[in-house]
């Protein structure tokens, strides 16, 4: 069980989560990915997990809740008149697809602290109540070091393992500011930096996005990606 967090929006959540699905499933596991609550995203538009299931065929795909305005599960859920997604119940799936699945990633939205619903659950207590590990994706830019900090001091303050943290989205002309954080990553949260997926792989074919993933990621996720790579 892993659980896929980001710094905030927009950082590569989805395509990390399809990368280490990918190598997985090269590995020869079975591999669920689990959405708890999808929002921005009519009923008849297809979400993140439909990028996950073309980017990797062969793993399961599901979302338990969808709500349409692009807002925080919690506040989404309420405007749309919508029952929420509590942490219970996203615990509840994870554990079902674990009886038949080798592995299961489940993918948050927004950040860790974001609210699922308004008792406060949020994508934190869902990795407490599984025991699991969290993966944190980070952007590349100015404003990462501080984001990811925050981040990772918020899972330890709750007792919550990091087991590292990936860049989402690596531009293909890296800046001063790029490079210095792949060092900084790791010195200013205490995690490892396990990888680096370039930009713009979420619109790759399925075998091209698997070649991309081995050379992304590191071997603790199933690569082969170090930071000499970049």
């Amino acid at each position: 069980m892993l659980v896929v967090t980001g710094t905030g929006t927009g950082v590569g959540k989805t395509v990390v989560a399809a990368a280490v699905a990918a190598l997985a499933v090269a590995a020869g596991e079975r591999v669920a990915v689990l959405k708890p609550a999808q929002t921005g995203v009519s009923p008849d538009e297809p979400g993140d997990l439909a990028d996950v299931g073309r980017l990797v065929p062969g793993v399961t795909v599901s979302e338990l809740a969808r709500y349409p305005e692009p807002l925080a599960p919690a506040t989404a859920a309420r405007r749309a008149g919508l029952p929420p997604v509590t942490p219970a119940d996203a615990a509840a799936a994870a554990r079902g697809r674990a009886a038949s699945h080798a592995r299961v990633l489940v993918e948050g939205a927004g950040g860790v602290l974001v609210r699922f619903d308004d008792d406060d659950g949020t994508l934190a207590d869902m990795a407490a109540a599984l025991d699991a590990p969290v993966l944190v994706v980070a952007a590349a830019g100015l404003g990462t070091l501080n984001h990811t900090a925050l981040t990772t001091e918020a899972l330890a303050t709750r007792g919550l393992l990091c087991v590292g943290v990936v860049v989402g989205a690596w531009p293909a002309d890296p800046g001063l500011a790029e490079r210095c954080n792949l060092a900084d990553l790791p010195a200013v949260t205490g995690c490892a930096l396990l990888g680096a997926v370039p930009e713009g792989a979420g619109v790759l074919g399925p075998a091209e996005f698997a070649a991309v993933a081995r050379h992304s990621l590191s071997p603790v996720l199933g690569g082969g990606w170090h930071t000499a790579s970049l």
